[in-house]
Parts: C-alpha cells; sequence; structure tokens
C-alpha cells in the first residue's frame, strides 16, 4: 500500500510540475509537432507544450520536435540532438531583441521570424552563426565539427581562425574548435564522410520528414537526397536534368509496290 501510495505521489508530482511550471520561468514558444521521443527539463515534450528559457531539449535516435517561437521563429530538431534556448529578450511588440540558442549535438533547422536579424545567435562547440533573415541546416557532430548549409537569406559563421560569410543557397562551411572555419563551398554527398556521420543533414537526407512549413523554400535538396543520382557541379543535384529535344524520327522507306 506505502508503495502504491508512493508511486500515485510521484506521479502527481511529475503531472504538477509539466502544468504548474516554476515561478520565474520565462516560456518562450511552444511544440508544434512532436514524434517518438523529445524531452524537456521537466520530461516528455507534447504538441502545444511549452518551452522555456534556459530549458535543454533532447531527441531519442529517431526523435523529432518542430517548435515555434513567440516571433514566429521556427526551430526543428532532429535525432539525438540536444539543444538549449540559452535567453532571450523582448521588445515591447512580441518580437526578439535577443534570441540566442545553443546547439550542444545533432541536426536542426533553423527559420528567422519577424524579429530583426541581429537578435538571432546560434552557439556551436565550433563557433557562432549570426543569422541574416534566413533557413539553414546544421549539424553538430563528434568532437563539436559543425557544419552549416544555407537554405536561403544570408549568414555568417566566426571561428577561431575567423568569420566566413553564406550567401548563395546550398553553401556550406565546415568548423571545428581548433581548426577554425572553411571557407564557403557548394554542398555534395562528400558532406558525409568530412563531417564523419551518414546522420548529418536529415532533414536534406531525406531520413526524417519535417511538416510542410519547414520544408525548404526551393523545394530541393542540395544534392543530397540518399535519391539523389550524380552530383552536379553546383551541387544541387536536386534540380532536374535539362530535356535535349526529341531526335525526328525516321520518315519511312517509299513503298515503291504501291507507285
Amino acid at each position: 500500500m506505502k508503495s502504491q501510495l508512493k508511486t500515485m505521489a510521484a506521479a502527481t508530482a511529475a503531472l504538477i510540475s509539466v502544468a504548474f511550471p516554476a515561478v520565474g520561468q520565462e516560456q518562450v514558444g511552444q511544440a508544434t509537432l512532436v514524434r517518438t521521443a523529445v524531452t524537456g527539463d521537466s520530461g516528455p515534450i507534447a504538441v502545444k507544450s511549452p518551452v522555456y528559457r534556459d530549458e535543454r531539449i533532447r531527441t531519442s535516435a529517431n526523435g523529432l520536435g518542430e517548435f515555434r517561437f513567440a516571433d514566429g521563429t521556427k526551430f526543428a530538431v532532429g535525432g539525438n540532438s540536444s539543444v538549449v534556448i540559452d535567453r532571450f529578450i523582448y521588445d515591447s511588440s512580441k518580437t526578439f531583441n535577443k534570441l540566442t540558442l545553443n546547439a550542444a549535438r545533432g541536426s536542426f533547422r533553423w527559420i528567422s521570424g519577424k524579429s530583426k536579424s541581429e537578435a538571432y545567435e546560434i552557439v556551436t562547440p565550433a563557433g557562432t552563426i549570426g543569422i541574416r533573415g534566413t533557413r539553414l541546416e546544421i549539424f553538430v557532430g563528434s568532437g563539436g565539427v559543425t557544419a552549416v548549409v544555407l537554405l536561403s537569406g544570408a549568414a555568417q559563421f566566426c571561428g577561431s581562425n575567423g568569420c566566413q560569410d553564406l550567401r548563395r543557397r546550398c553553401d556550406v562551411v565546415v568548423a571545428t574548435p581548433r581548426g577554425g572555419v572553411s571557407e564557403a563551398s557548394r554542398v555534395n554527398r562528400d558532406i558525409f564522410a568530412t563531417v564523419g556521420s551518414d546522420q548529418a543533414f536529415p532533414f536534406l537526407s531525406g531520413r526524417q520528414q519535417l511538416s510542410s512549413g519547414f520544408r525548404s523554400a526551393f523545394g530541393g535538396n542540395c544534392g543530397l537526397s540518399a535519391a539523389s543520382g550524380k552530383r552536379t557541379e553546383r551541387g544541387d543535384s536536386d534540380r532536374p536534368e535539362p530535356r535535349s529535344a526529341p531526335e525526328p524520327e525516321p520518315e519511312p522507306e517509299p513503298d515503291y509496290d504501291n507507285y
């Protein structure tokens, strides 16, 4: 009987902690999609669960979470990932003067909201991403190796050796904590070997499917889809090959017997 009462008390306490977060917690957004297992500091996250400042969000190996922040920013977290909403400061119009996320491990997609571009910042083990009205795909792997693919807009990655700009769709930079950040170049499937994981960029590769609001504005995958065929020079093999004009059919031989 005592063990049953203890179990009931623990369950009740867990429910209370989720339904009534500690005084002083600041809500920054909420979950809009959850698949498999996504957890926060108070336990499992479900659709419409609030997320708070300083909360660490984790996913299982196949977990997927999509989040919408108060200013319309969208942020997706792929499998085996960990990220902290590090800090945010509202201005008077419910946009952010500052929103900083600390991406410790895993795969992420970012879509900027209506705050000023300089308000956004994503911190990784290899450096800091400054966002300029942007859609980005981010992967943080073993040893802090970090790769960022630009889907639209512009961004800047600053590492130990300075900063590199991303300005063209499907450009990528790769950085390590000690080695700094590479120059931007067209991404291709060699990126999986570069970062040491074929689980990188699961949204572009198609291993995890995002809801329609999170998909690339241009509808492509920058050549990283597992179904992509040969790579093009631009690293954008999701574009259809141009069709060549069909060869004309040979004219039939005359039927001399009917002349």
